[in-house]
């Protein structure tokens, strides 16, 4: 029983424990769909809860007036304040006004107020016509899905040829590759920003979708560690069976690499459509042209004065990367996970 005993303390801890980091973690995100449902003036009225809530009111012989939280014979109700004074004050009870004033001594200035809950759903309305939201949505999915396709294509046939093949310097060329990780980018934005406009490119998508499809460091060493737990044998057997190589990459290692193209594809997806820099210095002088980031950027330049507004901008923009991660959420983990080998 005792070693029982122990086994259950110790997973009843870790999953407090664990569930205190979750917590923890999605607070921030808790916080912010409470604040997209609250009005400017429940944000800025002082004392108001977590929750979005109006204080609540109470309409007494053709008068409204605020409802408070005061201590009545041992107990706490909710009472209006329909006669102020300095030591006592008159109350009304709305669940049964005909008892007439109730007389309560003390200062009423330090009762706290009765709320009622009161989310304001227009907000998501409110921001959807404003910023125009369907038409930003629309660029941004064009620029996530084009992005990603090309970016999953080139990626596929780049870390393909550095799992499978043998050429003369595959060693110094993967390694110049994998150097070109910790170059910033804001290294290479002048320069490339020069170059997309002597060919004319800048107030395009151009410059956001072509460099997609010429892959890039990170996902094709992700790929590559993929490619190499596959078995060499599969694509003799293939080989055999008279299978070229883009028909081995297609029906033997595709298949089997899945995990580690959904990783890449969240990763491209997210990284997209997440992406502000990028898409504010070629497109600032195209608004029809600009994604969810930069547009909801400029929005809350403007409403800075209703956190409302912002945070139900910013909930609608990442509800569906939010949703992709959680539909794949295995597949993504099993593709990390699976790369980490010694090759």
């Amino acid at each position: 029983m005792a070693p029982n005993l122990v086994r259950r303390t110790r997973v009843a801890l870790m999953t407090i424990v664990m569930f205190g980091i979750v917590a923890a973690f999605l607070s921030p995100l808790v916080q912010m769909t409470l604040s997209s449902l609250k009005s400017e003036q429940q944000v800025t009225q002082a004392h108001s809860p977590l929750l979005p809530s109006d204080p609540r009111t109470f309409t007494y012989q053709g008068e409204r007036y605020d409802v408070y939280r005061v201590p009545v014979d041992g107990a706490v109700r909710d009472l209006a304040l329909v006669d102020k004074g300095r030591t006592e004050s008159g109350f009304v009870d709305p669940a049964r006004p005909e008892q007439g004033l109730i007389t309560w001594q003390g200062s009423w200035r330090t009762l706290e107020p009765s709320w009622t809950l009161a989310p304001r759903w227009s907000n998501y309305a409110d921001v959807w016509s404003l910023i125009d939201f369907p038409r930003l949505l629309f660029n941004t999915v064009v620029l996530a899905v084009v992005g990603t396709l090309g970016t999953v294509l080139s990626c596929t046939l780049v870390a393909y040829g550095f799992a499978r093949f043998r050429f003369p310097g595959r060693g110094p060329l993967f390694t110049l590759l994998i150097a070109t990780i910790f170059l910033p980018v804001t290294v290479t934005l002048i320069p490339t920003y020069t170059v997309f406009a002597q060919i004319g490119w800048v107030g395009t998508w151009l410059p956001l979708l072509v460099p997609a499809f010429f892959a890039n460091a990170y996902n094709v060493f992700l790929l590559r560690q993929y490619f190499l737990t596959i078995p060499r044998e599969m694509d003799e057997a293939a080989s055999i069976d008279g299978a070229g190589p883009l028909r081995t990459l297609l029906s033997v290692i595709v298949p089997q690499a899945w995990p580690a193209i959904t990783a890449v594809v969240l990763f491209t997806f997210v990284y997209t459509w997440n992406d502000y820099l990028t898409p504010l210095v070629y497109l600032s002088g195209q608004p029809d042209l600009q994604p969810l980031q930069v547009g909801l950027a400029a929005f809350n330049g403007l409403y800075t004065k209703n956190p409302g507004y912002i945070q139900a901008g910013t909930m609608m923009t990442i509800a569906i990367p939010v949703l992709l991660f959680v539909c794949f959420q295995r597949t993504f983990v099993r593709g990390i996970m699976s790369t980490g080998v010694d090759k």
